[in-house]
């Protein structure tokens, strides 16, 4: 399995994680579908969503996989006064990873990043390794301390 850039990062901060690979359909790839292929709970399989505020700054927003990123929380945590998501054109250029692929983890451009406080309940999470198809299996803890990331309430109520 190739290592990516995410997975380097990891291994410069002597953080363990697994990598676990699945099968990508191009058309379906949201986290709930990722989750199914790596066989762990939605709320576990953490995306990340790239986002701008009203005053130009990219952020990182990272939500569990069963849930909606709350754009208000967002830019309330992030002391500014509105917040949207990025365009999908733009994803790629400022992070360097495409659709389903984004992460935190060694991003081309070190934007903060907000993760939803409900990262804390698991013992361990996925996230993308920075590719289609391939996840990062780490403690919450360990993703804490790698991507720096501020955590706060940032979703809208799930409903089953």
């Amino acid at each position: 399995m190739k290592k990516t850039n995410a997975a380097r990062l990891l291994d410069t901060l002597s953080i363990p994680y697994d990598l676990r690979a699945y099968d990508v359909d191009p058309d379906d790839l949201t986290a709930l579908s990722v989750a199914r292929k790596i066989n762990l709970p939605a709320e576990q399989v953490f995306k990340t969503l790239v986002t701008v505020t009203n005053d130009g700054e990219h952020l990182f927003a990272v939500i569990p996989g069963n849930a909606e990123l709350d754009l208000k929380k967002l830019a309330a945590a992030a002391g500014t006064r509105k917040a949207e998501l990025a365009a999908l054109k733009e994803v790629e250029p400022l992070t360097g990873y495409i659709r389903g692929g984004v992460t935190v983890l060694a991003a081309r451009k070190p934007f903060r990043a907000f993760a939803d406080e409900t990262i804390e309940l698991h013992d361990i999470i996925s996230v993308s390794a920075g590719l289609r198809g391939l996840q990062l299996i780490l403690t919450p803890a360990d993703y804490l301390r790698a991507t720096a990331a501020t955590l706060a309430d940032l979703t809208k109520a799930v409903h089953p």
